[in-house]
């Protein structure tokens, strides 16, 4: 749970800012996000390798730019 409190001298604005960036590092909302819908684990998998495979060209791309 993420908690921030409120300074003596400190505007609603600048403490809802302050929360929202805390949210945003913690990563709440991007979990929240994935949590949303159930996806089975072959789903998962699929996915990261997904993932890596277009990381992976985008390392190649890359390294063939500088040569």
């Amino acid at each position: 749970m993420t908690i921030v409190r409120l300074s003596s001298d400190e505007s609603f604005d600048s403490l809802l800012r302050r929360f929202n960036k805390k949210v945003q590092q913690d990563g709440i909302l991007s979990e929240a996000r994935q949590r949303e819908f159930f996806e089975p684990p072959s789903i998962r998998r699929k996915k990261k390798e997904a993932a890596k495979r277009r990381k992976s060209a985008k390392t190649t791309r890359i390294a063939r730019a500088r040569r």
